[in-house]
């Protein structure tokens, strides 16, 4: 049986970022608080910049922020080409976004962590 501390290490949470877009201050803090209040440690966060077309390529980087658990994007990109860019994300009320949903990020770390 894992525990809540070995899960967490062997969870792998990633913010991906391009300079060129403002919002990821906004979209780390919101990471952190979730993961926070989900008991998680908050400061295991990798975060990465995402600086070249060929880094993008390589990252499968669709725009920032992105956020990544254990690989899997928070929020499905469906067919958005990769590329040094900024992320339009959709809120649950409908509103667009440069950041993801925190109940996006809640819900794709619960699911990572069973």
């Amino acid at each position: 049986m894992l525990t809540w501390r070995s899960l967490e290490q062997a969870m792998r949470v990633e913010l991906l970022y391009w300079d060129g877009c403002p919002s990821h201050p906004q979209a780390l803090s919101d990471l952190r608080a979730a993961m926070q209040e989900l008991g998680l440690d908050p400061d295991s966060v990798e975060v990465r910049e995402v600086d070249t077309d060929d880094a993008a390529d390589a990252d499968r980087f669709v725009g920032s922020p992105t956020i990544r658990i254990d690989g899997v994007d928070v929020v499905d990109p469906g067919g958005e080409p990769v590329g040094l860019t900024c992320r339009v994300y959709y809120r649950r009320d409908g509103r667009v976004d440069a950041v993801p949903d925190p109940d996006d990020v809640r819900d794709a770390l619960r699911r990572a962590m069973h």
